[in-house]
């Protein structure tokens, strides 16, 4: 896995630890993991939901491999919906007004 240093120049940093820090402005780097993160989760919430409504339909067939095809199925589904349903916004507008 690559660490992205693109926000933070490491020389600097090195040369000065302690005002670097103190100057360095994570509130972009924030915003951006929050919302993130809250894209995740509505994947995650509709993925669930597709997996129970689909569960006793035959729209992948029969057979031992069709639990997996719904699964994959549902999964990309949902990823492909993020930040269309609506959850994301709401957790993200109600986590930045609790960090205030």
């Amino acid at each position: 896995m690559e660490i992205n240093t693109n926000f933070v120049d490491i020389n600097n940093i090195k040369s000065n630890p302690i005002k670097n820090y103190k100057d360095l402005n994570t509130s972009k780097l924030e915003d951006d993991t929050l919302r993130k993160v809250t894209n995740d989760f509505e994947s995650f919430f509709t993925q669930q939901l597709l997996d129970i409504s689909l569960k006793s339909t035959k729209i992948a067939g029969e057979g031992s491999g069709s639990d997996i095809i719904k699964g994959m199925y549902t999964e990309a589904l949902s990823r492909e919906s993020t930040g269309t349903i609506g959850i994301s916004d709401m957790l993200y507008n109600f986590l930045t007004e609790r960090k205030k």
